[in-house]
């Protein structure tokens, strides 16, 4: 078991390097494929048309769009470089891919094709929080990385949130390859609810059991916090434990083509300290 093809989303932003490393890096630890993405998020003639005009001559547009289209092309080529300088430093198989269009829709479509998904978290500048189609329509897995910090290592000591959700237990189910490599994981639960309704009566015992089954040893914790919000908890008790990689089932909700994160989910991907596993 284990992620055969795992996709990443490149760009020119400074964490892309860091991104790539870390996809990598999973891409050889389970034998895996590397797919490379880069999207050209090139602006359509439309943009140009107003009252009054942008640009009255068409010609004017073309050229306009014509040399954005280079130079994202000679972007592009210099990501590739360092794509295939990745893959065979970590000996691997890699694929490069590159598409025109809207960056979420193309990783969206290309991720329904991967067991895992790897994308950066936004800047502040851009809201910080990843866009909910990403995490909704792949289908799969999401592996975020913050927009700062250094991670030498992602997935040696790991960290559960565990609610015995639908959506907690679907995390920890597609990320059983990087459990099972694991050489710490820890089943945190946070203001647990006990009986048949809630995490049961002993809150995480059973996951325990369950993921030993799997040649997984981990240890089951539990907190109970009050004056701060349940995904800051969560956040603060990787720190303490010395967590490179937290798993996390995502709540989200969607109305026809407006989708939302839930207020935990979204507080915990503004705030995020450490590369995050999150499935919906």
């Amino acid at each position: 078991m284990g992620f055969k093809d795992i996709l990443v989303h490149l760009d020119t932003t400074p964490r892309n390097a860091t991104r790539l490393d870390i996809a990598a890096g999973l891409a050889a630890r389970s034998s895996g494929r590397l797919i490379g993405l880069n999207v050209y998020d090139l602006p359509t003639a439309e943009i140009f048309i107003g009252d009054p005009p942008m640009y009255y001559d068409t010609r004017q547009v073309e050229a306009i769009l014509d040399s954005m289209r280079a130079t994202r092309v000679e972007q592009s080529t210099k990501l590739r470089a360092e794509f295939d300088a990745a893959t065979e430093r970590h000996g691997i198989a890699g694929e490069w891919r590159e598409v025109e269009g809207d960056v979420s829709d193309a990783i969206v479509l290309h991720g329904r094709y991967a067991d895992l998904v790897v994308v950066g978290q936004p800047a502040p500048d851009k809201g910080s929080v990843i866009d909910p189609a990403l995490l909704m329509g792949t289908g799969g897995p999401l592996l975020v990385v913050p927009y700062a910090g250094d991670y030498p290592t992602v997935g040696q000591t790991v960290l559960i949130g565990w609610s015995a959700t639908a959506e907690a237990a679907r995390a920890v189910h597609e990320a059983m390859p990087i459990l099972q490599t694991a050489k710490q994981v820890i089943v945190l639960s946070i203001n647990p609810q006990r009986g048949i309704t809630g995490d049961g009566d002993r809150p995480a015992d059973d996951l325990i059991r369950h993921l030993a089954r799997h040649g997984v040893v981990a240890e089951a914790r539990q907190t109970v916090v009050t004056d701060i919000s349940e995904g800051e908890a969560l956040l603060s008790y990787a720190s303490d434990c010395g967590a490179d990689l937290l798993v996390c089932g995502m709540y989200g909700h969607s109305r026809l083509r407006e989708m939302a994160f839930g207020g935990v989910t979204r507080s915990l991907l503004a705030a995020m300290t450490l590369p995050s596993f999150l499935t919906h």
